[in-house]
């Protein structure tokens, strides 16, 4: 069983580090195609990666067939597309922001939809704990040393992936909803559609392309759709179904610490001690909002973990 846990563990951080990498992906992206553009083509590409797993599932049946027992044409028709729509947003807001800012800041930034999802959620009447509060707090105090300047001005890019990380939530709570009504798998390909064909849509009104500018991208795009949105979901589902809960929380909220480390790396970015400091804040409250039901609630072992859902990444 140790064995197995271990192993569960290695898998989640492999997923923390492709999603952190991600980010680099994302910034390089940028120097070749739109942002829009960039999104459209590695969600499709996230697609065809679930597609084989769907195809074995439904018999070789296509990847979106009739409806399963249980399931409602609302949630797979509406919910689905309400589902793409917030991670479009989302993943717009981030992609367009990450051009103004660095890869290691937008990772951070974008985490905070951790803290944000419980706040949302009050809205809708769900209970939350002390930890969010104590989250949130830490979260904020960090994300103010991270962006917010001398001058009390906060960054075009920074602001632009905080807003994106709104969206995220929205879709976390989406996902939550639709999740025990549809099949996983089928509701990531139909999202992750949803997000490529809008995201699409906008590129062919607001962005012009050349082919030399689609061949130099095209690593960074495989990475992002093949490995961060088609691979490391996969991984995550694996990973979480032997997983100890407190270990998935701590595991999967290092994709902020391996953004930062991919953007040191390889594109020479620095954050100041002041800008390490917000994120050592941040990280701090995005994992105790969700340690807190753990370490001063005492829930068992086997209490439900969901810090992610299906679906979020990018």
């Amino acid at each position: 069983m140790k064995r197995d846990t271990l192993g569960a563990d290695a898998v989640l951080l492999t997923t923390a580090l492709i999603w952190g990498f991600a980010f680099v992906a994302q910034r390089v992206g940028m120097e070749y195609i739109g942002p829009f553009l960039f999104n459209g083509i590695r969600f499709a590409l996230g697609c065809l990666v679930l597609a084989p797993f769907l195809l074995l599932k439904n018999g070789g049946q296509s990847p979106v067939p009739g409806l399963s027992p249980g399931e409602t044409k609302k949630a797979a028709v509406g919910g689905s597309l309400l589902a793409g729509f917030l991670l479009f947003g989302g993943a717009s807001l981030q992609q367009v922001g990450i051009v103004y800012t660095t890869a290691g800041k937008a990772g951070f930034i974008t985490g905070l939809y951790v803290v944000i999802v419980p706040l949302l959620g009050l809205l809708w009447g769900q209970r939350t704990n002390g930890g969010t509060w104590a989250g949130a707090l830490l979260a904020a105090a960090g994300l103010y040393l991270l962006s917010v300047t001398g001058t009390f001005r906060v960054d075009r890019g920074d602001f632009l992936v905080f807003l994106g990380a709104f969206f995220f939530a929205g879709h976390v709570l989406v996902i939550g909803w639709l999740s025990p009504r549809m099949n996983s798998f089928r509701l990531a390909f139909v999202q992750y559609a949803a997000c490529s064909v809008f995201s699409l849509a906008v590129a062919a009104l607001v962005e012009t392309a050349t082919t030399e500018g689609l061949l130099k991208a095209l690593p960074a795009v495989f990475y992002g759709g093949v490995l961060s949105v088609g691979v490391a979901y996969t991984l995550q589902v694996i990973g979480q179904r032997r997983a100890h809960p407190a270990h998935a929380s701590i595991l999967l909220s290092l994709e902020s610490v391996f953004a930062a480390l991919g953007g040191w790396l390889w594109l020479e970015e620095m954050l100041s001690f002041r800008q390490l400091g917000g994120c050592a804040l941040m990280l701090s409250g995005m994992i105790l909002s969700q340690l807190w039901i753990y370490i001063v609630e005492k829930k068992p072992d086997g209490a439900t973990f969901s810090l992610r859902k299906p679906g979020r990444t990018i």
